[in-house]
């Protein structure tokens, strides 16, 4: 999966750097032409890490490789709405087609029913302007970090402005055998 992500990034005419954050013990298997950096206890931790190796450079393209259905097209789009906002971030994120509720803290009596009008699924590559990208995960302590489910989390806690980039459901998150196999059938057919 990290290599698919790293093709469909080495594609962009954008991307100069490619940074990866892996386990420590595995810094030797980065696919050839990236930066490997030993990633943090946490999502956001990780992040930082690839930031300091990232050296200068602005835009700052976040990517999980657990998406490797995600297009280049994608990217590219995310990058020009960045650019063309005033926006400290641009995510990519599907419409959500369920209908999501809200249970109470018992777990299992339904407290409301979501607008899903309103709702998105956040997905990755979300695209950060440097500066902001920089202040809310050098600024944070640990315990916000290990909170953090994404980047662009931190910035909207900090008071900065995220935008979503329309994605597809079918930038899928494999984190399950079922994922793999969705995935593995997704990519055959490209």
């Amino acid at each position: 999966m990290l290599e698919w992500s790293v093709l469909t990034l080495r594609s962009i005419s954008e991307v100069e750097r490619i940074v990866v954050a892996l386990p420590a013990d595995s810094l030797d298997d980065a696919p050839a032409g990236t930066a490997a950096v030993a990633g943090g206890a946490a999502r956001s931790e990780s992040v930082r890490e690839a930031l300091r190796a990232a050296k200068d450079g602005d835009p700052v393209i976040v990517h999980d490789a657990a998406r490797p259905l995600a297009p280049a097209s994608l990217f590219v789009r995310a990058l020009a709405q960045l650019a063309a906002s005033g926006s400290d971030a641009v995510i990519a994120a599907a419409r959500v087609a369920d209908t999501v509720k809200e249970v109470g803290p018992d777990g299992r009596t339904v407290a409301r029913t979501l607008d899903r009008g309103r709702l998105w699924a956040v997905q990755t590559p979300q695209v950060f302007r440097r500066p902001s990208l920089e202040r809310v995960l050098f600024d944070a302590d640990a315990a916000v970090l290990a909170e953090a489910t994404d980047d662009a989390w931190l910035v909207e806690r900090a008071g900065g402005v995220v935008e979503v980039v329309e994605s597809t459901p079918a930038n899928i998150k494999v984190t399950t055998p079922t994922d793999l196999r969705l995935a593995e059938l997704l990519l055959a057919e490209r």
